[in-house]
């Protein structure tokens, strides 16, 4: 099969859109399929599109819809999407409308969506393999770390004022 995955994030980007656009690239390449990324579509032949981002993918997913209109279609919602997007955009709203399928990367994206939308949304959760550890771990302190495109709309400072609560002996 022929796939097509749109996504905002610009090639050598760091971002999540970027990396889960290249993750689903070779899960599906090892498939057996033909994948290409791209951050628009341009009416290249492809049996199924996969868009990142409701809002900002809307352009392509509004092109492949006109010019496909039965054509397979995917749209994974992001974090902007459910949390701000969807609510304040109408180009947001009518790609989900658009889609033949939505996925969302965590269950509480489910609560976001109206019934309708929910039904044609599935949840896939996303993992790494755990690295090797070299060292046991430390058994006097927890440790955290915080991963992320870090950046206002993420709250970047959320697990510090989570640590301001915790016992002052921890």
């Amino acid at each position: 099969m022929n796939v097509r995955i749109i996504t905002p994030a610009p090639p050598r980007s760091r971002t999540g859109n970027r990396v889960t656009a290249l993750r689903w690239a070779r899960v599906l390449g090892r498939l057996g399929h033909r994948v290409k990324l791209a951050g628009a579509y341009r009416d290249e032949p492809c049996h199924l599109m996969i868009a990142l981002h409701a809002r900002r993918s809307h352009a392509a997913i509004a092109r492949y819809r006109e010019r496909r209109p039965h054509g397979p279609l995917i749209v994974a919602l992001t974090g902007t999407d459910l949390y701000g997007d969807i609510r304040n955009d109408a180009n947001a709203r009518r790609s989900l409308e658009m889609a033949q399928r939505l996925v969302a990367l965590q269950p509480k994206a489910l609560e976001e969506l109206t019934p309708t939308l929910r039904q044609k949304t599935r949840i896939i959760l996303q993992s790494v393999p755990p690295r090797a550890s070299r060292s046991a771990p430390n058994k006097t302190t927890f440790d955290v770390a915080v991963v992320g495109h870090l950046r206002q709309v993420k709250d970047p400072l959320l697990a510090a004022a989570a640590a301001r609560l915790l016992p002052e002996d921890s």
